[in-house]
């Protein structure tokens, strides 16, 4: 039997988002419930339902600063999207199988809840990657920061028109992701960071994430 499930790291572990609410919002700097500026990008990210109006767990931010970087939380300046660890991103993408099986052609897609085919209305999103299983952003001492191997630029994904691939077959948290692998396994993780900008004033519900893959 298969299953897709969507986690986020809050406080430590991991939080499934089928438990409640209908996902992940994008608030301002200052917390849940705060606009985000047109043209702006979110400085928080907590699970609630489809209005905003539920608070549930907060979790990893990382806002979009230029094609290569992002803020990670409530840092001052931003970091290459390779610098990010696995732990920071906004979402862990899971795959789960009774029996072990490969995963590939997998692909995320942003839409308006209504087609797959569709982008989503009035936000403008930004998506990348991250394959990063270190948890630490530096070496030991301190000299120079640990790159991953994941994307180092962000997409702005938008129904079948745009989409954003991920590594084949990465294995049970990730460990395994790069374009070649190969593994089967009975659960593989992927991980992205997701960074959301509204065209408009005004709440913004016609927005959803689709995450497909092929396993064998």
């Amino acid at each position: 039997m298969a299953s897709i499930d969507f986690y986020i790291n809050t406080t430590g572990f991991e939080y499934d988002l089928d438990l409640s609410g209908s996902g992940l919002g994008f608030f301002g700097d200052s917390g849940f419930g705060a606009s985000v500026e047109v043209g702006k990008y979110q400085g928080s990210t907590f699970v609630t339902d489809g209005a905003g109006s539920i608070q549930g767990p907060q979790g990893k931010n990382i806002k979009y600063l230029n094609p290569g970087s992002g803020i990670v939380g409530a840092a001052s300046s931003g970091i290459g999207l390779q610098a990010i660890p696995n732990y920071q991103s906004t979402l862990n993408i899971r795959f789960s199988h009774s029996s072990a099986v490969k995963a590939q052609n997998c692909e995320m897609r942003v839409y308006d809840r209504y087609s797959i085919n569709n982008a989503a209305t009035g936000v403008t999103t930004k998506a990348a990657e991250i394959i990063h299983p270190n948890e630490l952003l530096k070496t030991f001492d301190d000299s120079a920061v640990l790159i991953g191997s994941g994307d180092d630029q962000w997409t702005t994904p938008g129904g079948s028109g745009s989409t954003l691939s991920f590594s084949n077959s990465p294995g049970m948290s990730g460990l395994y992701a790069n374009g070649a692998s190969t593994r089967a396994a009975t659960r593989h993780d992927w991980f992205a960071v997701i960074s959301a900008s509204p065209d408009s004033i005004g709440p913004k519900s016609d927005y959803g994430l689709y995450f497909a893959l092929e396993y064998l």
